[in-house]
C-alpha cells in the first residue's frame, strides 16, 4: 500500500489524511464488491471517473477498478498522475481531487462509501470552497478499512 499526501491549493481542499493506493489489491475483481460491503463500504455503484477535476465534501470514497485502466490526476491540476489498472484500489478521503486524465476502452471502477453514506460532487466552482472546508472536518473516519477490513487512517 502506498500512501499520497494532498495540500489544500484554495480550490481543492484534499485532506490531512492520505489517499491510499493498493495496487493489485483484488486477483479477482468479482469478489471486490462483496469485501468492501463487509467491511462496511456500500451505496456502491459501476461507471468509470469523471474526466473533471472534482472532490466530495461529505463522505470518503473507495474506487476499485474492475477492468481496464486509466491515468487518474490526485490532488487537483497541480497533484499526482497514477496510472491504475485491474484490480487495484484508491481510497480517498473527503475533499481529495480526482481526475481521469485517460482510459482504455473497458475502464470500469466501482465506487463505494463507508456505512453508505450519501455523496456530493464539488467541482472546485466559486462559493464551493468555503463550505467544504467547514464540512470535511465533520466527516467520520470510517472504522474499517474497505481492503483490509483493519482500522483505517489510525
Amino acid at each position: 500500500m502506498q500512501e499520497f499526501h494532498f495540500h489544500d491549493d484554495g480550490i481543492y481542499p484534499n485532506n490531512k489524511l492520505p489517499v491510499l493506493y493498493y495496487k493489485n489489491a483484488f486477483e479477482h475483481t468479482d469478489t471486490m464488491q462483496e469485501v468492501f460491503k463487509s467491511n462496511h463500504w456500500r451505496n456502491s455503484w459501476v461507471n468509470g471517473i469523471f474526466p473533471y477535476h472534482h472532490y466530495h465534501s461529505i463522505v470518503h470514497e473507495v474506487l476499485g477498478v474492475l477492468s481496464g485502466h486509466a491515468t487518474v490526476q490526485l490532488g487537483g491540476p497541480d497533484g499526482e498522475q497514477l496510472e491504475i489498472s485491474h484490480g487495484d484500489v484508491l481510497v480517498l478521503p473527503a475533499g481529495t481531487a480526482h481526475k481521469r486524465m485517460q482510459q482504455s476502452n473497458d475502464f470500469q471502477v466501482l465506487g463505494a462509501y463507508p456505512d453508505g453514506m450519501s455523496f456530493d460532487t464539488k467541482t472546485g466552482k466559486s462559493g464551493e470552497y468555503k463550505q467544504a472546508l467547514q464540512q470535511i472536518p465533520k466527516v467520520p473516519i470510517p472504522k474499517l478499512d474497505p481492503v483490509t477490513g483493519n482500522s483505517i487512517w489510525s
